[in-house]
């Protein structure tokens, strides 16, 4: 097992609320270009996002637009952040909500990269005492997207009722095939009760190999080191 360095990467994902869905989408369009030679970025991805009502396509949101990235070190992000690319969507947004994490652990492949590095040392993970942030993200199989589907409800069910959740969402490079969920926790013990006690949720884990849902998955956990802005009005 791969270890990832102490020296670890700075996790952001941004969410900005836009009010005209034109020039947003001609931003999107335009951001591998724009980031393409950004110093310090290791990874990025633009994403639209969705309500967690029920992770499937019906819950996309054209108003809230999404961008991960992984930076070398916090120097790094602080240029990106003043970068004329996310100047242009804080410029343009009615609001806008930024998650700053360090990876915990990680497995599985995106876009067959390992962008957070595969694991963590079990002592930094266990020592980790604040907030806690999970993604997944996962390309489905054309064939099984239906049973996929089919799934979700009893883990959404799960999701929007459990203890400790601080903010959940569907993010996504495309909203059919290319899926994930980004959850924010009060602490690691919140997310480990739901992914591993909820009914719903370890049904669909127990159900994930012999359905053969995903042709690429990927799962990932972060520490989380500050929460700024506002997300549909509120700060999770």
């Amino acid at each position: 097992m791969t270890v990832v360095p102490s020296a670890k990467p700075v996790v952001e994902l941004r969410i900005w609320g836009v009010d005209r869905v034109g020039p947003a989408l001609l931003r999107v369009a335009s951001g591998r270009r724009a980031l393409r030679h950004q110093p310090g970025l290791r990874f990025a991805k633009m994403m639209g996002t969705g309500s967690a009502h029920t992770f499937t396509p019906r819950d996309a949101d054209i108003h809230h637009w999404a961008l991960l990235t992984v930076w070398t070190d916090a120097d790094a992000a602080a240029n990106g952040a003043a970068s004329r690319y996310l100047r242009s969507w804080d410029r343009a947004g009615s609001e806008a909500l930024t998650v700053r994490m360090v990876p915990l652990a990680s497995r599985g492949r995106w876009s067959r990269q390992e962008p957070f590095g595969t694991n963590a040392p079990r002592a930094h993970r266990n020592d980790w005492t604040g907030p806690v942030a999970a993604l997944t993200r996962a390309r489905l199989r054309p064939t099984r997207m239906t049973s996929f589907w089919r799934a979700v409800p009893p883990v959404v069910e799960n999701l929007t009722a459990a203890p400790g959740v601080r903010l959940a969402l569907g993010v996504g490079e495309a909203p059919i095939g290319l899926q994930g969920t980004f959850t924010l926790w009060e602490n690691s013990e919140a997310l480990t009760d739901f992914a591993y006690r909820s009914a719903g949720h370890v049904s669909a884990i127990r159900d994930t190999g012999p359905q053969r849902w995903y042709a690429e998955e990927l799962f990932a956990r972060f520490g989380v080191d500050s929460v700024t802005g506002t997300y549909r009005g509120n700060t999770p």
